[in-house]
């Protein structure tokens, strides 16, 4: 549960930072698709939201942005929000503040959305004090785990299962890592939280 859902004393670090959307008056859930965009997974990721009618957003990966442009595009023409997974794929953690906002700064001149989510989830409390005055992070409240080698689709399912819950902000990845998981569990997770009354949104910009 420490990876699938973070814990409160987790998400109190960063008070900042968007978790979970409450207060809603309807059964809503927030699907996110993390480190594209690539042609091998993205086209599908949006073809199959397409047959559903769901708008999601697409956190996206300032090099792929640069590699595939044409991409990025449809993502905004299919009327998807969009945000910054930083330049290089980052982890915070792992390099100096000042690397860690000029990649993310990098990305945005690609990108240029008011959302940011920080690969892996992971920065330090002086990066996220610095991106909250330019953008909104957004973290996740449901990690699907779609990328692990150790789970199989039915595991996967069974974390949105057991995880999804009102204004759950949920992380799927469109990623050759995650590509196996992700495309078996994707229509699944959806028709299962449709059949329980869920509507999907997207982020607002």
């Amino acid at each position: 549960m420490l990876i699938e859902q973070p814990p409160l004393p987790y998400r109190l670090l960063f008070p900042e930072a968007i978790w979970r959307i409450k207060k809603l008056d309807t059964k809503t859930v927030f699907l996110t698709f993390d480190d594209g965009p690539i042609p091998e997974v993205t086209p599908w990721v949006l073809d199959t939201l397409d047959r559903y009618g769901i708008k999601a957003t697409f956190f996206m990966v300032g090099e792929n942005v640069a590699r595939h442009p044409e991409l990025y595009e449809e993502i905004k023409r299919r009327g998807h929000s969009y945000g910054n997974h930083t330049m290089h794929h980052l982890q915070g953690m792992k390099v100096s503040s000042y690397r860690y906002m000029h990649d993310i700064t990098e990305a945005n001149d690609l990108i240029r959305s008011s959302l940011f989510r920080p690969p892996h989830g992971l920065l330090r409390w002086r990066q996220a004090r610095a991106i909250k005055d330019r953008y909104n992070i957004v973290m996740y409240d449901l990690v699907t785990r779609d990328y692990s080698k150790k789970l199989n689709p039915e595991q996967v399912f069974a974390n949105v299962r057991r995880y999804a819950r009102n204004g759950s902000i949920i992380v799927f990845h469109d990623s050759l890592k995650a590509e196996r998981n992700m495309k078996a569990v994707l229509p699944k997770a959806i028709e299962w939280l449709q059949a329980r009354g869920y509507s999907f949104e997207r982020l607002p910009m």
